[in-house]
């Protein structure tokens, strides 16, 4: 068997049992949060005017099956999932979760995977030239932003943003429609729309991202310049962007895609403040509502399963992009 076949196949795995142990994981978190669903549900009822006894707790424990032992209720939940796609039912909303979080999901993915691509764009080529240019002018200013992004939290800029557009413009640039879009139906006008708007929380959430990766990729390029082979190379005759491309950055990007999971991680752990801040309805919003302020388990359950599912299979993808473009890594993974 080929060798990027093997390390494929036991990559899969290992990502198959780290999905598994993750349901565990966070399920058993889920359980932890003060109060059960029927409870929160009938407590939810109880606000609104109605008189509820514990009979009725009760009675919604049984009909939620939270009567059940908790490894039971953990695996009905895992096999809903992986057999029918089924994330459970709202505590407070009485409605499948997948058909609360599912539109909100896709357009979080939307924003991070986007906010992701922007983050390499930018940071590539620029910590490649920077390196290229040590000590100049141009190199002490790309210095300086991103020493910016580092110690700006993303929040902060997009106020400041707001407020700027807000002054000059008359617009706050929340949310991800205009208000004559907001309710219409899917068309290419709305479509146009919201590309219009969601640079704002695309560049936001990319604002540290792309600082931290300017800064790695820089120094791993200046690390790689200072070797023996480079300088052989140089020797030989090879200058310039031939150079750079052929020798420094086919090494030291090496661990800049090794990363793209964790700046996955970091997006994601942005995106519920932005959207709170930018009035965006999408996943983070609602978890951060479901976890502040309706404390609905089964919604911030659904949601953080999702999206450290998506962090680790994106990890799986990276691995498996490293081993067929560094046959050193596939080779000492399985010697």
């Amino acid at each position: 068997m080929p060798d990027i076949l093997r390390f494929t196949l036991h990559r899969l795995v290992v990502t198959f049992f780290m999905l598994f142990a993750l349901t565990f994981i966070i399920y058993g978190l889920m359980e932890l949060v003060p109060a059960n669903c029927a409870e929160r549900y009938v407590a939810y009822k109880a606000s609104q005017g109605q008189i509820l006894t514990a009979a009725d707790v009760r009675a919604q424990e049984a009909r939620m099956g939270l009567d059940k032992p908790f490894m039971e209720r953990w695996f009905n939940w895992v096999s809903g999932i992986v057999l029918r796609g089924d994330l459970g039912i709202s505590c407070l909303w009485r409605v499948e979760v997948t058909s609360l979080v599912g539109d909100k999901f896709l357009l979080s993915m939307a924003l991070a995977y986007t906010a992701l691509a922007l983050t390499y764009i930018i940071a590539l080529p620029i910590g490649i030239f920077s390196a290229n240019l040590r000590g100049g002018f141009t190199d002490g200013t790309i210095r300086f932003v991103s020493y910016l992004g580092l110690a700006l939290p993303n929040f902060f800029i997009a106020l400041g943003i707001m407020v700027f557009s807000t002054v000059y413009f008359g617009d706050t640039m929340t949310g991800l429609f205009s208000p004559e879009y907001a309710e219409a139906p899917w068309s290419w006008a709305k479509f146009n729309d919201m590309l219009g708007r969601a640079w704002l929380p695309v560049g936001v959430l990319a604002w540290s991202a792309t600082a931290f990766q300017l800064q790695t990729i820089r120094a791993l390029m200046l690390d790689e310049n200072d070797k023996l082979y480079v300088t052989a190379a140089r020797a030989r005759g090879i200058i310039g962007a031939s150079l750079m491309l052929r020798y420094p950055a086919r090494h030291a990007l090496t661990p800049v895609v090794n990363s793209v999971g964790y700046d996955l991680n970091r997006i994601f752990s942005d995106l519920p403040i932005i959207a709170t801040v930018l009035i965006i309805s999408d996943s983070g919003n609602l978890l951060l509502e479901s976890l502040a302020v309706s404390n609905d388990q089964n919604v911030a359950g659904a949601i953080i399963l999702m999206k450290t599912a998506a962090i680790v299979i994106m990890n799986f993808v990276t691995d498996v992009g490293l081993a067929l473009i560094d046959p050193r890594i596939r080779k000492s993974f399985l010697s």
